[in-house]
């Protein structure tokens, strides 16, 4: 080795490695293609191996690339945890988190939230995205996501941020015109207007009566992948949603919707969920703290009364 490798470089080639393409490193980076290459070239030379494998679809990382890469993620988290204590020291979290939720969620609640956060620490820069579909945030690159929903997968670090469940609700007009259910095994003969968002199973409510859980399949001949699509439809008299207090409170206070079967609702707290590796991160910790107190103001804004 005729030089120490530099810290940039070693950190395209972990976000090369990471997404196998050059291309994608270079979105992540805000970077062009072309200086990917050529940064990957430069730290091939100062080790004097080869990390990667080309082709004209995807990279692979080769087998010293694996050493290489496992050595560079240790350095870098080294490095981030030590400029991260520092700006905590000085009170001041910057540099840059990339956060991710759902469509609506996203954008009715955690959107403001996060403006609000920048606009508190101008040091910190946000890149949020918002997806209908569950995100792998540890391949995808991102350092949290704000997610709605019990069910997260054991290798990632999850922290409660405010208490949320779902509802059974439907317009006034729908009521009059098919009649209100009485019992849960009812459903099956109603229109149910079904969300496909995210990780949530299709056509699938599970709904607690006290510590009873039960499972219903459930149908109907509209369903959306967009829960904001879904709930006019309701008000629109088109069938029977099962939708989180957050987004339906107020359509039940105005009397556009009303709850169905008020013994049975389903779980659905919100979550901050990102990869162990940052969970000492001082900008995450702010962001985190941050938007737990946002968020609890807001679900207790919207909860039922009584």
């Amino acid at each position: 080795m005729n030089k120490l490798p530099d810290l940039g470089d070693l950190r395209v080639f972990v976000e090369t490695a990471k997404r196998s393409s050059f291309v994608r490193a270079a979105a992540a980076l805000e970077a062009s293609a072309p200086y990917v290459t050529k940064r990957i070239r430069m730290l091939e030379q100062d080790l004097g191996v080869k990390l990667l494998h080309r082709s004209t679809r995807k990279v692979v990382v080769t087998e010293e690339g694996e050493r290489i890469y496992q050595w560079a993620q240790q350095i870098l988290d080294a490095v981030d945890g030590m400029v991260e204590e520092v700006s905590l020291a000085r009170a001041e979290p910057r540099g840059t988190l990339r956060i991710c939720s759902s469509f609506g969620f996203g954008r009715n609640i955690v959107g403001p939230a996060i403006s609000q956060l920048t606009a508190r620490y101008p040091q910190l820069s946000v890149r949020f995205e918002v997806f209908d579909r569950l995100v792998d945030i540890t391949s995808e690159g991102f350092d949290l996501d704000v997610r709605v929903g019990d069910e997260i997968a054991p290798h990632l670090i999850a922290r409660r941020l405010a208490s949320n469940h779902r509802v059974l609700c439907a317009a006034p007009a729908y009521l009059a015109r098919r009649g209100t259910p009485r019992a849960l095994g009812e459903l099956s003969s109603h229109d149910c207007l079904i969300i496909k968002e995210r990780d949530h199973p299709f056509g699938v409510w599970r709904l607690r009566d006290g510590p009873r859980e039960q499972v219903i399949k459930v149908t109907g001949p509209l369903s959306s992948n967009n829960g904001e699509i879904v709930v006019q439809w309701a008000v629109d008299g088109r069938g029977i949603v099962l939708r989180s207090l957050w987004d339906v409170m107020p359509l039940l206070q105005s009397g556009a919707l009303v709850q169905i079967l008020p013994d049975y609702v389903q779980e659905a707290n919100v979550w901050a969920v990102y990869p162990s590796r940052l969970g000492s991160s001082a900008k995450l910790r702010v962001c985190v703290d941050w938007l737990e107190q946002s968020l609890q103001a807001i679900m207790l804004e919207r909860a039922l009364p009584g």
